[in-house]
């Protein structure tokens, strides 16, 4: 019998997080693997020993990179590596490494490094910011998850006081791509596991900008067409993951840009939606390159 560890964080916990992991457990089970389920607090002893836990593999459900890097140095194959983590919960160097790869995006500036106990003493920058993206305009922290650190500012003047809101908190500034579905702001959620995408779903907003489920979005299956199917696929392939979930946009000319892609993405309204279980096909995948 095979043995992973499913590590989590050890200080968090949602109803979203809990379903995922279920569904998880749930199809190692089906497929005679031992799946412990460890928190990162416990692993982290392990950054001070020669040697990993004994198991075959790991499942990281967690953004704790050092932890991820740490495993991978002891000989132990991580599902996803280290870097494909770093470089999705980082919105910054997401979007540097799809720039460099080509792909798509909306219209993105980082906002300049500054210090903690500087921050920004003026806000000439926002000027050149403004001229460039237009408004409205999104603000993005670098690091946030379920579309909560996401906001839509309409001026210069609403932009100025949500940036000394942030102060030096990393963000970037990305260009508004009114996506829309039946006149609701809408986007497209493509399950990647591998090289191939497993299943799809529209979301809708209930009323805000963000179609995100976790923010009341509505979600439904869909059969996504080429272009998307194949985005999806360079942008994982891009960041190195052996699975993800690429969310993307649709402008008005038909066109789809890459707005994120989740390393570590909550899939049980996207399995209830379609039918399809990614726990099942990320499973398979962990088995098959084992």
């Amino acid at each position: 019998m095979k043995q992973g560890l499913l590590v989590v964080n050890s200080f968090f916990r949602s109803k979203s997080f809990d379903a995922v992991q279920n569904l998880l457990l749930t199809a190692f089970a089906k497929q005679n693997v031992r799946l412990d389920v460890v928190g990162n607090a416990e692993l982290m002893p392990v950054l001070g020993e020669k040697e990993g836990p004994a198991c075959d593999f790991v499942l990281f459900w967690c953004k704790d990179t050092s932890l991820a890097a740490a495993l991978e140095n002891r000989g132990i194959r991580v599902f996803n590596s280290s870097e494909a983590i770093r470089l999705c919960d980082d919105k910054g160097l997401t979007h540097l490494a799809l720039e460099a790869a080509g792909i798509p995006q909306p219209k993105t500036v980082l906002a300049p490094h500054t210090y903690e106990n500087i921050g920004y003493p003026n806000y000439d920058y926002l000027s050149s910011v403004s001229e460039k993206l237009g408004f409205p305009m999104v603000v993005k922290e670098r690091f946030g998850s379920f579309g909560q650190q996401v906001y839509l500012v309409q001026n210069r003047m609403e932009l100025e006081e949500k940036c000394k809101k942030l102060g030096a908190i990393k963000h970037l500034y990305q260009e508004f791509i009114p996506s829309l579905y039946q006149g609701k702001p809408a986007d497209l959620r493509i399950c990647v596991v591998g090289d191939q995408v497993k299943a799809a779903i529209r979301r809708c907003s209930s009323g805000d900008f963000r179609a995100n489920l976790e923010e009341g979005g509505k979600a439904e299956a869909i059969t996504p067409k080429k272009e998307a199917v194949e985005l999806a696929l360079r942008a994982t392939g891009a960041l190195g993951l052996d699975f993800a979930g690429v969310d993307l946009l649709e402008t008005a000319k038909g066109e789809y840009l890459v707005c994120e892609v989740n390393s570590n993405f909550f899939f049980a309204g996207l399995a209830a939606a379609t039918g399809i279980d990614p726990a099942a096909e990320i499973c398979a995948h962990i088995l098959g390159r084992l």
